[in-house]
């Protein structure tokens, strides 16, 4: 006897349907799954065959074939269980075929008959509400997550004898209660503005790369500030909306985390130098996530940039141009969003102290050698360089510049401003402003366009350096609420390129 039923796949963020037909028919015994199966998947035989058993069904000793169609996608993971167990208590005739096509399944099965949760219910509920399912049914340490995506009834289940009750039309397992609300931003745990003494023109940059969702470089001697800097920024970020809570929720759930309930912090990473461009990008397997996907609407902190390895800085170039990273490999392709503000720090030389002649033993060579580690096309996309230099006598007794919850309501009106353009536009960052719209947007006076053509004649703007100004250029009226863009934003933008960092130190 035949039997269908139908569960979801992970590739990566993203879940793909797959139909389970199971077929039982007399021969010698066996069980057999085909269809692009990994190890994790065939080893369901021996977990479905137990279980069965130990909820006191019956395992029928014949020829047992399960076919996971599409047979060209590769499947993983352990969440086929459940629907392979379900088709062959239909296949047997244990259980009536009537509900089983109806919904999808998706859970991992103990030993005992326990369904277990698996990673990315998030994105199989999402998936399957859009295949046409009207109930998902899953482990209930999952039914919340689930429950966060709209249009979709979630059934939760703690064991096999519960989806087969709900297969015969009975109710499902109670869910356990919903996390309780709590305060869980800017409740003094993330690093405060208010605790930063001096650097005043780098809090005005950190807060105009938040106003705008820009990527920053902080360079500058060992001890100035610049690690202190960049791991305050998230204190300033407005908190996610709930279209993005759901895409971070997603990635999240993917990579294994099992989320309760829509984060509101926006994700901060901060990897390691030694990273591989594989582990940054992310790699072959489907499992593989990169930082740059795990940092999508947050910040990416590389410190000590001009550490990374060379292949992993230049894998960069395409998730900080078009927001997104598409990877090819022998039997798939898939594509990435990746949009996160990047912020980084290094040194101006080897041994860190370039621009202070008593302290820098660097050759000219080394000096070369260490620019060289950090590209042009790299430097290029990253809109705001600020170097941090050590103040002599410094008084670390002043009162700060401003502190966190200030500047986030700074940053959270200029960003209100984006948003009402972005009713035209449909972006809702400077950062993100196409072509076309930085000319309806960013239109400049008289004044403006002959300083930005002055610096097209010398040569200190690319094509793609002067579109990411003029954002800047954007930005920066924002954040003092005007509606046209000066000639002084001009020349604050131009001021913070890598160019004129570049033309200054010459």
């Amino acid at each position: 006897m035949l039997a269908l039923a139908h569960t979801f796949t992970l590739d990566r963020t993203e879940a793909r349907h797959v139909s389970v037909e199971l077929d039982i028919r007399a021969g010698l015994p066996a069980f057999t799954i085909v269809g692009m199966a990994d190890p994790s998947v065939r080893e369901a035989r021996e977990r479905i065959q137990t279980a069965i058993r130990n909820c006191g069904f019956e395992f029928p000793g014949r020829r047992i074939t399960v076919n996971l169609a599409p047979g060209d996608l590769p499947k993983a993971g352990p969440g086929f269980d459940l629907a392979i167990a379900c088709a062959l208590l239909v296949a047997s005739g244990q259980l009536a075929p009537v509900r089983l096509e109806r919904l999808a399944l998706f859970g991992e099965l103990a030993l005992d008959g326990t369904i277990r949760p698996c990673g990315g219910a998030l994105a199989v509920a999402e998936a399957a509400r859009d295949q046409g399912f009207q109930t998902i049914a899953l482990a209930c340490a999952s039914g919340h997550e689930a429950g966060l995506v709209d249009g979709i009834h979630v059934a939760g289940l703690h064991s096999l004898q519960g989806a087969v009750r709900v297969l015969r039309g009975g109710r499902p397992d109670p869910l356990p209660p919903p996390p309780s609300e709590r305060t869980r931003r800017h409740d003094g745990r993330l690093p405060d503005l208010g605790e930063v003494r001096g650097r005043h023109h780098a809090v005005r940059a950190l807060i105009l790369a938040a106003a705008g969702g820009h990527n920053i470089l902080f360079t500058g001697a060992p001890g100035t500030g610049k690690t202190m800097l960049a791991r305050r920024l998230p204190s300033i970020l407005p908190p996610l909306t709930r279209t993005e809570a759901i895409e971070v929720l997603r990635i999240a759930s993917a990579a294994g985390a099992r989320p309760l309930e829509l984060p509101r912090d926006r994700p901060f990473r901060a990897p390691h130098h030694s990273i591989t461009a594989a582990g940054l990008v992310g790699g072959a397997r489907q499992s593989q996530l990169g930082e740059v996907v795990l940092a999508h609407r947050g910040v990416l902190f590389l410190d000590e940039l001009s550490e990374f390895s060379r292949p992993a800085l230049e894998a960069l170039r395409q998730p900080l141009e078009d927001g997104r990273i598409a990877i090819s490999r022998a039997r798939h392709s898939t594509i990435h969003p990746t949009r996160f503000m990047l912020v980084a720090a290094t040194n101006p030389c080897p041994c860190g102290h370039a621009g202070e002649a008593t302290r820098c033993r660097c050759s000219p060579a080394e000096l070369a050698r260490h620019r060289r580690r950090l590209s042009g096309p790299l430097l290029d996309r990253i809109d705001l360089h600020l170097g941090i230099h050590r103040e002599v006598g410094e008084d670390l007794s002043a009162p700060p510049l401003t502190s966190s919850a200030k500047a986030r309501a700074e940053v959270a009106e200029a960003r209100e401003r984006q948003a009402t353009r972005a009713r035209s536009t449909g972006v809702l960052l400077n950062a993100e402003l196409h072509s076309s719209s930085l000319l309806a947007h960013a239109r400049l006076d008289r004044d403006g366009e002959t300083i930005l053509s002055e610096a097209r004649r010398s040569g200190l703007l690319s094509a793609r350096g002067e579109q990411r100004l003029l954002r800047v250029a954007r930005t920066l009226a924002d954040l003092d609420g005007r509606r046209r863009v000066s000639a002084h934003d001009v020349a604050a933008a131009l001021a913070l390129r890598c160019e004129a960092q570049l033309a200054r130190s010459a």
